[in-house]
């Protein structure tokens, strides 16, 4: 069975990330992970951290995939696959969706992208062929989104200084008959490895991942 991270954050882009790619490849390596999802945040204060002006012309996906693109080339050393991700947050609602297999023209222009907000987001997902989580529906102040709107919902959200109420999450899943993730959530030392997914087949890009997500063929890791 090979063990993939789901949620993941890199110094690098996210505000609240504290590890950079040396660090990170070393811990999960450590703990015997085959890949790690990259999903950095993609919202207001990111793009302030990182100083991006969103008003010039021109596609900002490559610069804010620069985790992924840093892990990916550490990763090789290590023999672990990385995937693209990001955790979306729009304008007007503390809610975060982690978005899976999709193409740069997707998040080509944040602006857009945050302003329309998820009703107007999730048939442009789809029509990429994108995948649609979303992360820790129930911790303080998130609430869960319409689940016509969704691919899915983490289950299982091991962050240590968060309550996720990961119970709430999986009975909302359950309910509406969504996919179920689980990821470390991980930011600082300490946060690496918690859980994630187990598979039969390692997929070979940020597509295959997703497709294997969309698959619902692998299990949850759950602490012991």
């Amino acid at each position: 069975m090979y063990k993939i991270e789901t949620h993941l954050h890199t110094t690098y882009i996210s505000h609240c990330g504290w590890l950079g790619a040396q660090a990170i490849m070393k811990a999960y390596s450590a703990a015997g992970y085959d890949a790690i999802c990259v999903t950095d945040h993609y919202n207001r204060d990111t793009f302030d951290y990182i100083e991006m002006d969103l008003s010039t012309p021109g596609s900002k996906t490559r610069d804010f995939l620069l985790g992924y693109h840093r892990l990916k080339r550490e990763g090789e050393k290590y023999g672990i696959r990385v995937y693209a991700g990001a955790e979306l947050r729009f304008d007007g609602s503390p809610n975060d969706y982690l978005l899976y297999g999709f193409h740069d023209e997707l998040l080509a222009d944040p602006e857009r992208v945050m302003s329309e907000g998820l009703e107007a987001f999730a048939p442009k997902y789809r029509a990429d062929g994108a995948l649609l989580i979303q992360a820790h529906p129930f911790r303080n102040k998130c609430t869960p989104a319409p689940a016509e709107l969704l691919d899915g919902v983490e289950v299982l959200n091991l962050n240590p200084r968060h309550d996720s109420r990961n119970d709430l999450a999986l009975a909302y899943a359950e309910e509406h008959h969504l996919l179920m993730t689980a990821g470390s959530d991980c930011h600082r030392p300490g946060d690496e490895g918690t859980t994630g997914i187990l598979a039969e087949t390692l997929p070979e890009d940020s597509f295959g991942y997703a497709d294997l997500i969309r698959s619902g063929k692998y299990t949850l890791i759950r602490p012991e």
